[in-house]
Parts: C-alpha cells; sequence; structure tokens
C-alpha cells in the first residue's frame, strides 16, 4: 500500500491533464452511444490498452448543484444507480478528498462487483467547475470486491452563454475494471453506464 501523495502537486496535475483532454480535437473521437440525454465518444486511452471516454449532454440547472450532484458528498449516492458504497477516507480540504466506493455487478454481473479508492479534486474552471479524480492504491481491498483503478477522469460543468440556467456536462472517463473480463464486455458497460449516468442525474435533480 503506497502512503498518501501530497495533494496540492497531484491536484494540479490531475487538472492539467484534464484540461488536455477537453482540447482533443473532434476528429480523434469516435461515437460509441448516442441518447437523448448524452452522447458518448471514445478514443483509445494514453494511460492503459482501453479507452478514453468522452460524454456530453445539456443539463437543466445551475453549475454548482449539478457539481454537488456528482463529486464526493450525501447526493452521490442517492441517485447514481451504479455507486452502492462511498466513504470519504481523507479530507485535506473543502475541495479535495480521498474517497473509498463501490460499484454493483453489471451485465447480469459478468462484471461483479467492483471497490475504487480515488483522490478527488473540484476546482473553478472557465465560468464553472470542474471535479476530477484518479484512482490510488491505498486502504486494504475488501473481501468480494475487485479493486478497479480509474486513470485521470473528471467532469466540466459550465452554464450555457444564452441559458445559464442549464449547464453544459462534459466527462472524461478511463476506468480501468481489472480482474478477468472480456474487453468487448467492458466496452458495453462503459458506454451504457455513461448515457444512464446523464438521465440519473437528471432526474435526481428535478426532484
Amino acid at each position: 500500500m503506497d502512503p498518501l501523495p501530497s495533494p496540492a502537486p497531484l491536484a494540479s496535475k490531475l487538472r492539467n491533464t484534464l484540461v488536455r483532454y477537453h482540447s482533443i480535437g473532434d476528429g480523434e473521437w469516435r461515437v460509441a452511444k448516442k441518447t437523448k440525454d448524452a452522447t458518448v465518444w471514445r478514443k483509445p486511452s494514453e494511460e492503459f490498452s482501453g479507452y478514453l471516454y468522452k460524454a456530453q449532454g445539456v443539463v437543466e440547472d445551475v453549475t454548482n448543484r449539478i457539481v454537488d450532484h456528482i463529486r464526493p458528498g450525501p447526493y452521490r449516492l442517492d441517485w447514481d444507480s451504479l455507486m452502492t458504497s462511498m466513504d470519504i477516507m481523507e479530507t485535506f480540504e473543502e475541495n479535495c478528498c480521498v474517497m473509498r466506493y463501490t460499484t454493483a455487478g453489471q451485465l447480469w454481473n459478468i462484471i461483479a462487483p467492483r471497490e475504487f479508492v480515488d483522490f478527488s479534486y473540484t476546482t473553478s474552471y472557465e465560468d464553472g467547475l470542474l471535479t476530477c479524480g484518479i484512482s490510488l492504491d491505498y486502504g486494504e481491498v475488501r473481501p468480494n470486491f475487485v479493486r478497479g483503478f480509474n486513470h485521470p477522469c473528471g467532469w466540466f460543468c459550465v452554464p450555457l452563454k444564452d441559458s445559464p440556467c442549464h449547464s453544459l456536462l462534459t466527462g472524461y472517463i478511463q476506468t480501468e475494471l481489472r480482474g478477468m473480463l472480456p474487453q468487448s464486455a467492458v466496452d458495453t458497460a462503459m458506454s451504457s453506464t455513461l448515457a444512464n449516468f446523464y438521465s440519473d442525474l437528471k432526474k435526481a435533480l428535478k426532484t
């Protein structure tokens, strides 16, 4: 088990990585799934042998409230059907923490429940917010779970210029689920999970 890294340099590096992903040209992405709530694209990841996914959709709410529902905190467990538990293990400052969370089995349990330990950081970006994270090799792995690994991931949320009560939410996700899994099953699950994330989030914000 590694010791916890110093939060400031890790937060800065993470933010820079996500901003770089956000500037990748449209031509490099391939559409993986399209629903009424979101479009999901993918491209080969630079971090591991899977894909970097990009998801984007307009959400009817103000930026701060949307990000409060996504980042570690009391809201996330209430609406995210994939997340089954979440504990804040360490808090560095208001916008920086280490959390452990577990996810439900997927695809008729072809993908067994997973556990992740992530460093999470939320910061301002343009007129909105960026909440981002990366997995750490920290804490004991609990029995009955495979420990997955999130390479740099994050959500940019900015108000629409002509409609500030609507926000453009753009996510970048590259999750290494680990364990013995067919890559095609992982790719199917990722695209669907990201599209469902938007529809679940929209329902939660309306309640």
